[in-house]
């Protein structure tokens, strides 16, 4: 089968032609018909993310597909149900064996790629403000990133929980997706001054950052007392570090979120939160935005999408039509 393979820890990943894995004890093997693509897969081409696998290793951490077959001990799935895993990896190739945990089963009403484009994104996001945040209706929500594949579902979950969104982005085209998920208010962080801009709106209750850097700073000082900060990811590469002293005097949060680290100590909260947000899907509330397909052969070229941050919202790798 096909496998976009990274072979060494200092390689390039490419496509490769690999053995299909058998099942072991309590996972299911997948005919993947999508994978969506996440910065973290950058992360681990670099070996700097925090469950980077030794190599060699597939890439792909979220995939759709049918199940077509068991190992040991499976219960719960048959060959030909259609599901969704956050596998961490393993995903970018024909097949993949993956934790029977790991995967939730599929409504009829969601495609292959709204089911690629949805676990993280809108895991993390449902999680970081409702579970981690307790974000209440009414509260000022201001977003980060907020055109990216995280950013652009806390700017739509932001708002069915009815919060005032704030949303911050580079770029007119990439405020446009934010403005079409329900943002309230939008920040041009190419050309605006993102303390200024939320202070002038009354200051944020909940920062949502999955960038770091000098707009962390800049929301941190734009914030109300008892606001909670949630960072998610440091896309700038620059890891804020946070002062005491700071969060003391206007007793201030910070509320670290790792969606994927819930599987490990407390998976029923993301079995929960994810049939919250496939209910909110099947009733069309949730509506993933995906701006870019590629086939497995140009893998590359959607990471290289992520990596010059030109997409918003998901991008999705096509593996199967099934």
């Amino acid at each position: 089968m096909r496998a976009y393979v990274m072979s060494t820890p200092d390689s390039r990943p490419s496509l490769s032609d690999v053995a299909v894995p058998t099942p072991r004890k309590g996972e299911i093997r997948v005919r993947i018909a999508t994978c969506g693509l996440n910065f973290a897969d950058l992360l681990m081409i670099k070996g700097t993310y925090q469950d980077t696998p030794p190599t060699p290793f597939t890439l792909g951490m979220e995939v759709a597909g049918v199940v077509d077959s068991l190992g040991d001990g499976v219960e719960g799935f048959a060959p030909g149900d259609r599901v969704a895993v956050f596998g961490g990896q393993g995903g970018l190739a024909d097949y993949g064996c993956f934790d029977a945990i790991r995967a939730v089963k599929l409504p009829d009403s969601m495609s292959w790629t709204d089911a690629a484009a949805f676990q993280i994104a809108y895991g993390t996001s449902h999680v970081a403000l409702d579970h981690r945040a307790r974000m209440q209706p009414g509260e000022t929500l201001l977003v980060l990133g907020a055109a990216g594949g995280v950013g652009l579902t806390a700017v739509e979950i932001g708002k069915l929980m009815g919060a005032t969104v704030i949303a911050c982005a580079r770029g007119a085209d990439k405020l446009e997706a934010a403005k079409a998920a329900g943002a309230d208010h939008l920040i041009d962080a190419t050309t605006q001054d993102i303390r200024a801009e939320v202070k002038a709106l009354g200051g944020a209750d909940v920062v949502y950052d999955p960038v770091g850097g000098e707009q962390w700073e800049a929301a941190f000082r734009a914030c109300k007392p008892e606001a909670r900060l949630i960072p998610i990811g440091f896309a700038s590469g620059d890891v804020p570090q946070v002062k005491s002293n700071h969060l003391l005097v206007k007793n201030l949060s910070v509320l670290g979120v790792y969606w994927g680290g819930y599987l490990q100590f407390r998976p029923e909260v993301l079995t929960g939160s994810l049939a919250t947000l496939m209910q909110w899907h099947a009733e069309g509330r949730l509506k993933p935005h995906v701006s870019n397909t590629y086939p497995l052969e140009e893998a590359d070229k959607g990471l290289e999408m992520l990596r010059t941050r030109k997409s918003t919202g998901k991008v999705v790798i096509t593996i199967a039509d099934l």
